[in-house]
């Protein structure tokens, strides 16, 4: 019997059926942008040779004024057809399914071009939509219609209907951005009747075997959001007009509540997709911030959803499912949700790819060949272990070392942060992947010149120590390191100051004034960010917003620079962070001079005049003031006439960057 038997067990919707319960979901990866179909339909047929069920792309323009930024990717030309038909083809070749999402961005579109149901501008475009007349609407619903029947042509299994997260369609249904007194707004029969027209008109034009997926926003996550008596009558409606599944959406774009960040608990929304349960017959699809096997199975035994969608844990690894049926779940490289390389990405216009597995997106580029070389790797951190294993998957003899006494590096530290949970099941994978890859490991080994000289490749992954602030006082009993407070080797006062601010400034800080971690428990997650049941308050939040509890210690964190604190955070997730210690009641200042510590605490002035001396009074100082390379094993080797290649911190150390080391690491690995 399957460990999973909710999870692997086939769906029949009919005329088709999915060989699993596990939809791959739209992401925006920019692949379609670049017009190398190749590219693109290798992407997808790499998670179609894994085992999932049904794909959905990224979301696909209708027409010009209906792309998310000038220039995306669409199917309203003809000649796009036989593009998408290269992907349709692969994909199939390789055993899988595929549908195309219709997304028409609406007000969300970057471009001067954009259009909504009434001229309110979006607060994440700098573009107020022009308000569409009945020809405008009537062009959008069959620009719509001929994508899906387009689609069809290209060889796509079905389309999904791109209805939530605040988009076109979502836009009509609530009186926030749908300002009309005609047949479109007003009542909710008439804000409703665009997805519902959009949908019957694609039935009808796409024919009955043929997949349509509705994605229903379920929880808006904004104020004067939908109520919950209108998202059931929405989804009973869109029945009716001919969808064979329902997919869930969670949260409008602009939304000031995180739904797919590490910090997020697993599966925080399953619940809201469970109260749809019943009201429809139409197979029920839920999602966000699932990513693991038994997570879906939990998820479906619990009678959340017929079906889960996970989008970026087939970043993270193709062949989720595949390994999920082989009894190999240990060995499936898990979806952090750190949105580092995927989205982050995509919203600094780069292809997306993913911080555990840089091959993502690049599949045609990153290529592992087969290679007889030994190869030496010092250092289990991301970089180091990055490297073994691409080394070992393509054949290479590989022996890993380490001084320390367990592999992971400075993830090891990563994963004590509250809201970073997750870092825990990355180390617990690598360990699991570097045994079943029969790497050799020396841990608490210290590594000579002499231990490296005979292998055909060097690695050197160090990585870093921290930095010398050289402030007078800096030796004093009442100073920490990071290192030291992360890994819960000193005692910490109540007040404390922490003396930079970037990404491990940020950690330290949440580190300190947070006793049990809101991650952990998800009503207290819900609590914390005031989020509620849509059948009580519109939208699904309280109007009074996040509410932390108390913080366990008084925090003051600074920086040098003038600047804003965190504005080098990622460009997705700094916005939480910051939120989160400012609801802790972090004081954050910058352009300080760091005079001097003292046992009254630390002592600062500000400016380049150093004005204004001012005492901040603590019982503890944590120096977070940045990081140097370890290279005194790579500077041994160069000397000793033994080639090596330094990568990860010990190459760079400027901020600790998993992202890259891992990047780096697997990129040398291929090229040797």
């Amino acid at each position: 019997m399957s460990t999973y038997p909710h999870l692997l067990a086939p769906l029949d919707l009919g005329f088709t059926t999915l060989k699993n319960r596990v939809l791959m979901g739209s992401m925006h990866t920019g692949l379609e942008e670049t017009r190398d179909w190749n590219r693109v339909a290798e992407f997808y047929a790499e998670r179609a040779r894994g085992g999932v069920a049904l794909i959905v792309t990224g979301g696909m323009a209708p027409n010009s004024e209906g792309g998310v930024f000038p220039g995306a990717a669409g199917l309203f030309l003809d000649q796009d057809i036989t593009n998408h038909k290269i992907v349709t083809d692969r994909v199939h070749e390789a055993g899988g399914k595929i549908a195309m999402q219709i997304l028409h961005a609406g007000r969300y579109a970057y471009s001067k071009d954009c259009v909504g149901p009434s001229a309110v501008k979006s607060p994440i475009s700098p573009f107020r939509p022009r308000e569409l007349d009945e020809d405008g609407i009537e062009k959008q619903i069959s620009d719509m219609v001929t994508a899906a029947t387009r689609a069809k042509e290209a060889g796509y299994d079905g389309v999904e209907v791109m209805g939530s997260e605040g988009y076109f369609l979502n836009q009509f249904l609530v009186m926030h951005t749908n300002k009309r007194t005609d047949r479109w707004g007003g009542s909710y029969e008439n804000r409703m009747r665009l997805p519902i027209e959009v949908v019957r008109r694609v039935r009808e034009a796409v024919g009955n075997e043929f997949i349509v997926i509705y994605r229903l926003s379920m929880i808006d996550l904004i104020p004067e959001g939908s109520a919950w008596d209108e998202v059931v009558t929405l989804a009973k409606a869109i029945e009716s007009a001919g969808a064979n599944i329902l997919n869930t959406g969670i949260g409008w774009h602009e939304a000031r509540i995180p739904t797919i960040a590490t910090s997020v608990p697993r599966r925080a929304f399953t619940w809201v997709t469970k109260k749809l349960m019943g009201e429809v017959s139409i197979p029920i699809i839920t999602s966000n911030r699932i990513n693991s096997p038994q997570v879906g199975e939990d998820v479906l035994a619990d009678g959340c959803a017929d079906m889960v969608s996970m989008a970026r844990p087939f970043l993270a690894d193709p062949h989720f499912v595949a390994k999920a049926k082989a009894g190999k779940a240990a060995l499936i490289a898990p979806c952090i949700a750190c949105n580092q390389a995927c989205l982050d990405h995509t919203f600094s216009m780069k292809i997306a790819s993913c911080l555990v597995n840089p091959k993502a997106c690049h599949e045609t580029e990153i290529v592992l060949s087969p290679s007889s070389k030994s190869i030496g790797i010092v250092g289990t951190g991301p970089a180091g272990l990055a490297s073994a294993l691409a080394a070992a998957q393509r054949g290479m003899a590989v022996t890993l070392f380490d001084r320390a006494d367990e592999i992971g590096g400075q993830l090891n530290m990563a994963k004590q942060v509250p809201g970073k949970e997750e870092f825990w099941g990355l180390v617990d994978y690598y360990r699991a992947a570097v045994a079943d890859a029969g790497i050799i490991v020396k841990l608490g080994y210290e590594v000579s010149v002499d231990d490296l000289v005979d292998f055909d490749e060097v690695i050197i992954a160090t990585g870093v120590a921290p930095r010398d602030s050289q402030i007078p006082g800096q030796d004093g009993e009442n100073v920490l390191s990071y290192i030291d407070v992360l890994r819960g080797k000193a005692n910490v006062g109540k007040r404390v100051a922490i003396i930079g601010a970037g990404g491990i400034g940020f950690d330290v800080a949440e580190f300190l004034v947070t006793d049990d971690s809101p991650t952990e428990n998800l009503d207290d997650w819900l609590a914390e960010w005031g989020v509620s049941d849509p059948s009580k308050t519109r939208g699904g939040v309280y109007p009074e917003g996040p509410q932390s509890g108390a913080a366990v210690r008084q925090v003051t964190l600074l920086q040098r620079k003038a600047t804003k604190l965190g504005k080098g955070l990622g460009k997705t997730t700094g916005w939480i962070h910051r939120i989160t210690l400012r609801m802790k009641g972090v004081e954050m200042i910058g352009g300080v001079n760091y005079e001097r510590i003292d046992e009254s605490g630390l002592h600062v002035s500000y400016g380049a005049s150093c004005e204004n001396p001012t005492l901040i009074a603590v019982d503890t100082i944590v120096m977070c003031t940045g990081q140097v390379p370890r290279r005194r094993l790579a500077d041994a080797l160069e000397a000793a006439g033994t080639k090596c290649h330094v990568i990860g911190g010990a190459d760079m150390a400027a901020e600790l960057d998993a992202k890259r080391a891992i990047d780096q690491g697997t990129r040398l690995v291929a090229s040797l």
